[in-house]
């Protein structure tokens, strides 16, 4: 079977042959940021979100912060917004306007593949639709159209190379229409008290109308990585799934650049990329004994700014 790429987020491969993580882990053993000036807390988008009304607390919500954080981290050249969080108990350790609403690109995904996962089995089939064949951007590339396939296989291609063919499939499959599953994703995060987050699309290509901030992020990632399914996805590096092509196999390797280059304790979650929105990434690991997670959006270095924050909680015990 010949090998086939596919780009998502950042890096993904496809199929059969696959790139080597050495490149990556390069970059991520170099590019340590060196701190120079504070972070400024508060913005206009955090005072906004903070008049919307309040909804019943989600089990899933961060703490409210303690001022200062107790994690002091700064760069030269500063993400536009940014949390740094323990998943297990919603603790905030350091913050950047974290209710600025950005782009978040595929990031996205995350709410689809919670709707995904909750409402639906594995073994359910996916009709492959010509809506979902018309996909621009990343996807999973070889989905064999007016087919029937496995669920769980689509969750795999939604979350490992970001497809966006696989989430207006999946999106179909579930409410009938494109649009009526953005509605569910809006009224999901109503639910959640997700309130600097608005949804146009399953996939997060489009950016107008299609945003969130940290805060809302950090409990997103909490709320998947409470789910079992999206959990054992998303720490995955590869995957080797009976799927309806030819050749009958289907080989998905993890775009999550630290993953691909195997740095320590990764468990997920998303990354994302669009010109509007830059690069957004979600990542969270164990480290120091703790599970920590770090929302990063329009970041110029999230290479070196998610490592540098991770190892400041992990110092922090």
């Amino acid at each position: 079977m010949t090998g086939r790429r596919v780009l998502g987020g950042v890096l993904a491969a496809v199929a059969v042959g696959v790139a080597t993580g050495g490149a990556a882990l390069a970059l991520l053993e170099s590019s340590r940021e060196k701190p120079v000036v504070p972070a400024r807390p508060g913005d206009a988008e955090a005072a906004r979100a903070a008049q919307r009304p309040a909804k019943e607390r989600s089990p899933y919500a961060l703490k409210p912060s303690t001022d200062p954080p107790p994690v002091e981290v700064a760069f030269r050249r500063p993400p536009r917004a940014g949390v740094l969080f323990d998943v297990d108990t919603g603790e905030v350790l350091w913050e950047r306007h974290p209710r600025r609403e950005l782009p978040i690109a595929s990031l996205t995904k995350m709410m689809t593949a919670l709707l995904i996962a909750d409402r639906h089995r594995p073994s359910e089939r996916v009709r492959i639709t010509p809506e979902a064949l018309a996909y621009e951007g990343s996807g999973v590339g070889v989905l064999p159209p007016g087919r029937e396939v496995k669920l769980e296989a689509m969750l795999n291609g939604l979350l490992l190379v970001s497809g966006n063919d696989v989430a207006i499939a999946l999106a179909q499959h579930d409410a009938g229409t494109v649009p009526r599953f953005v509605r569910r994703m809006n009224r999901r995060a109503g639910k959640l008290g997700l309130r600097c987050t608005r949804f146009s699309s399953p996939h997060g290509l489009r950016d107008r109308g299609n945003h969130s901030c940290p805060e809302d992020l950090a409990a997103l990632a909490r709320a998947d990585l409470a789910n079992r399914r999206i959990r054992t996805i998303t720490r995955t590096d590869r995957v080797r799934m009976r799927f309806p092509i030819r050749g009958g196999v289907l080989e998905l390797y993890n775009n999550n650049p630290f993953i691909r280059a195997g740095a320590e304790g990764i468990t997920g979650v998303k990354t994302g990329y669009t010109d509007a929105a830059g690069r957004c990434y979600v990542i969270t690991a164990k480290r120091g004994g703790r599970h920590l997670g770090v929302a990063l959006l329009d970041s110029p270095k999230p290479l070196a700014q998610v490592p540098a924050l991770l190892r400041a909680g992990a110092r922090r015990g």
